[in-house]
């Protein structure tokens, strides 16, 4: 018998909802806190947030004329170091599934002279033709997803054979921080969530969702999963971040 879809559960943060439900109350928590989305960012992470972005860069192989998908791109950060990577040969776009985020992003873009093309969409289900691009990134974005094991497989849909896979996620932290990491999480950053972008609700989500994302050996098994080859992932900050990376082969 089928299982009604109005029936099946997942998490949100600890929360088990209706699958329906998520993606919804995944964008009510990104449009709360899209204005403050960096300021924070910069807040929570001492500014690393910024160098683990472009390690990601990096390690990415993306040259001059390639074109690149930021998925749930957001405030739109890696879709300005891929522009500035593809040069005016190439194409960076920017994508996300909530709106105000995009906004956000796409303003910056404008703001900084280096517009992209911003387009709302889901990442389950890319609006975009098959083997369209040398590279496809997700930064902070895969956990929130509520079918992950969908979302991997598009972007493996729309990669060109030998394109390449960037997810860039919180992950399994180091055993012997996990107890200064559980405090800073659960008490440190929803305060900071208050203080700075009125919402502490949002950032205690956010906290949730990093311990309910699969750690870096099952991604990699995920991303394997979905079709793609050569996947290695790199801990970053003792695995508070990881970077896993896979090809698209055929």
């Amino acid at each position: 018998m089928a299982t009604d879809s109005n029936t099946r559960t997942t998490h949100f943060g600890y929360q088990t909802v209706a699958e329906v439900e998520k993606a919804d109350k995944v964008r009510a928590v990104f449009a709360s806190v899209a204005r403050r989305y960096d300021i924070m960012n910069d807040l929570m992470s001492l500014g690393l947030h910024r160098v683990w972005k472009r390690f990601a860069v990096e390690l990415s192989g993306v040259r001059p004329g390639d074109r690149v998908l930021d998925v749930a791109g957001g405030s739109g950060d890696l879709s300005r170091l891929f522009r500035d990577r593809v040069g005016a040969q190439g194409e960076v776009l920017l994508t996300d599934i909530n709106a105000d985020m995009l906004q956000v992003g796409r303003d910056r873009m404008i703001d900084a002279g280096t517009p992209v093309p911003a387009i709302q969409c889901d990442a389950e289900r890319l609006p975009f033709p098959d083997r369209r691009f040398d590279c496809v990134v997700v930064a902070f974005g895969l956990r929130n997803m509520t079918h992950k094991d969908l979302a991997l497989a598009e972007m493996h849909r729309v990669l060109k054979p030998g394109g390449r896979l960037l997810v860039l996620e919180f992950s399994k932290v180091a055993a012997p921080l996990r107890p200064l990491y559980d405090a800073y999480s659960f008490r440190v950053l929803p305060l900071l969530g208050q203080r700075i972008a009125g919402d502490a609700e949002s950032y205690r989500y956010l906290a949730e969702s990093i311990r309910m994302h699969p750690d870096q050996d099952t991604l990699r098994q995920m991303m394997i999963d979905a079709g793609f080859a050569k996947v290695d992932w790199f801990n970053l900050s003792a695995g508070v971040v990881a970077l896993h990376r896979g090809t698209r082969t055929a």
